[in-house]
This record gives structure tokens, sequence and C-alpha cells, in this order.
């Protein structure tokens, strides 16, 4: 049996019973695959039932406010993804007539697309011969062919990119592409796979060769920067204040509260102080959080929240003021929301 007739062969009995698996709506693909990016399928799954339940079209996305719909997108992080799927809903609607793109070359040139997410979107909507390549199928490649070639170097992207179009099942497109994803995902898992029940053992070079732990092998990512981020939660008279983060960043267009962002971590009385700045000492502050930490690609942010009492009514520049029970409406960051949980203030389920 070939390796693709392999891998079709376990997909068939081993696939998971997903919202997305056996449809043909390229929208729903697209979003599936959208959310799936940088998130396991166990968190983006509810995220996917309730955007299709609140934009059942292209054109109801496309539609919709972009606040509405970072707000429903709030918890999964890396929010250009969201952003993107707008702006990408819109050029559906404008150049392409309202109908989602059946050409591989359309796709990819949707905002956001990469070449991964038009290869799955062709195959798995219009059974178009591309293979699809993330992070499983490099994994599965790298072991079974004994490929010592970096995956993220240009070398490796070129040959990757052949090795899985070579082995692409060109009259089975949909469940090969799947089932290669699958099989990375579940059985050749990136830390203790369990090859002792892999249908592939008898010909995988990784494992005949004691390899499995260090392939793929992958260029290091640069050093993590760690930020300090220290958040005046103000209340006054049932109130508080929140600013919109207009600059372009992961946070763009989500709402926070006033903050001081530091690469050293300051001390309570450097905080008071500078909360003294704009708040002209009318202000009690009450308590100061649990450090929060939020771990991102390239940096790891440590929050804190300090909740703070005003007396009297300061006037900010763009800041916001809201009621207290308003929390709940605005799109925010997961650090936020988690705190605003722990302290009762937006609901908990």
């Amino acid at each position: 049996m070939t390796f693709s007739a392999q891998i079709i062969s376990w997909y068939k009995q081993n696939k998971r019973d997903l919202p997305w698996r056996g449809i043909k709506d390229p929208y729903k693909i697209w979003l599936s695959e959208i959310i799936l990016q940088q998130t396991r399928v166990e968190q983006g799954t509810p995220y996917y039932i309730r955007f299709i339940e609140k934009f059942p079209t292209v054109h109801n996305l496309a539609e919709a406010q972009e606040e509405e719909i970072l707000k429903l997108w709030q918890g999964l992080g890396y929010y250009s993804r969201a952003r993107n799927l707008h702006f990408a809903a819109k050029q559906v609607i404008l150049e392409f007539d309202g109908k989602f793109p059946n050409k591989y070359e359309d796709i990819l040139s949707l905002k956001g697309i990469g070449e991964y997410t038009a290869a799955a979107i062709a195959s798995f909507a219009y059974d178009l011969p591309h293979a699809v390549i993330d992070g499983n199928v490099y994994r599965l490649l790298a072991r079974y062919f004994g490929i010592h070639i970096i995956i993220n170097s240009t070398e490796g992207k070129k040959t990757f990119s052949a090795l899985a179009n070579e082995l692409l099942d060109k009259q089975n497109v949909n469940e090969y592409n799947q089932g290669i994803m699958e099989f990375g995902s579940q059985q050749c898992k990136p830390f203790n796979p369990d090859c002792n029940t892999c249908p592939l053992q008898e010909n995988c070079v990784a494992f005949l060769k004691k390899s499995v732990d260090i392939l793929p092998m992958k260029l290091k990512k640069n050093k993590q920067k760690k930020l300090y981020f220290d958040y005046f939660f103000i209340e006054y008279d049932g109130y508080t204040y929140v600013k919109k983060r207009r600059n372009k960043g992961i946070w763009q267009n989500l709402y926070d509260f006033p903050l001081i962002e530091n690469e050293k971590k300051l001390n309570k009385k450097e905080i008071i102080s500078k909360a003294k700045l704009f708040l002209n000492d009318s202000f009690e502050v009450f308590k100061s959080s649990k450090e929060y930490k939020h771990i991102l690609s390239h940096r790891a942010i440590f929050a804190r929240f300090w909740s703070i009492k005003i007396l009297s009514e300061p006037i900010f520049k763009n800041i916001q003021k809201i009621p207290l029970e308003d929390l709940e409406k605005y799109p925010i960051p997961r650090l936020i929301e988690l705190f605003l949980r722990d302290e009762g203030l937006i609901n908990s389920s």
C-alpha cells in the first residue's frame, strides 16, 4: 500500500467528528481554517459554531461592524485574524460579486489567506489538486522520509512543498489532505508519539533510525521580550474608564484600561507616583491584583491591575467613560477579560 493510500485508510477509520468536516461550503471551510490557526481544535470549535450562528454567510460577515466581530473573537487571541476575516469578506462582496472564489490564485488573493489556507479551501471545497502543508504535515513528512532540512528555511519550504505535491492523491484530494493533517495531529504528535501503534512504522525512517525526537528540524526562535503592564482600573460613581487601542498591533481596535508599559517591573510606590500624574492626587488605591501572564510568540506580558477609586471626576483625553455594567459589551484583550471575570464584573460562563 502506498503512503497516500495508508493515510486515507487510517483517516477513514480514525477521523474526528468535527462540525466543518464533510461540508463543501468554502465560506465555512475558510472560517474554520482561520479560527484553527494558532488555536487548538477543542478551543476553536465553540467559536466556529458561534460565528456560523451569528454570521451564516459571507454577506453577513461583510456587513457586520468590526467591533462586533472582535467581541465574538474575544479570547482566541491573534486578533489580526478577525480583522483580516472582515476585510476578506468585503473583498468577496466587492471583487467576486459576493461568491466565494473557486480558483486557488483568487482564494490566495484574499486578505489573511496564505498558501496553506488557500490549498485547504481549494481542496476541501472544490477538490482542486493542491497539497496542504501545515505544521502537522511538515512533522510527518520529515519523520517518515528522514528529512533533516530545516523546515522553516527557504530550502526546507521548497523541499517539503515539492514532496507534498508529489505525494498528493489527485483522485482523492479532499480525504488525503484531511487525512495527512489529522494523522500528524492525532498519531504523529510533536511529543511522545505512539510509534508502536503507527501504521507507517515499518517504513518510517525516523522510527527505524531512532530520530523521532529530533525531527522535524527548525530554526530556533528569538528570545521572548518581557513586558510589564500596569493597568489602572478606575471607578467613579458606578463608571469606569477605557480607551480604544488605535495603533497597529495585536490588540488594535480592542478596548483596555489606562496603563503603564515597562520593560522592568515597577514597585507600588512608582505606580502611585505615575498615577498621580493624571489623577491629581484625588484617589484611593484599593489593591493590586495578582499577576496575569500572557505569552505571545515574540513577547511575554506580565500584567497587574490597580483598582483605584477616584474622589472627583477627572478630565481624560482619549479615554472613554462607561458604566461598569457595560464592560461586557466591549471587545477586550484576554488579560483584561480574565481580570474582570476574577472580579465578578463580567459573566464567568
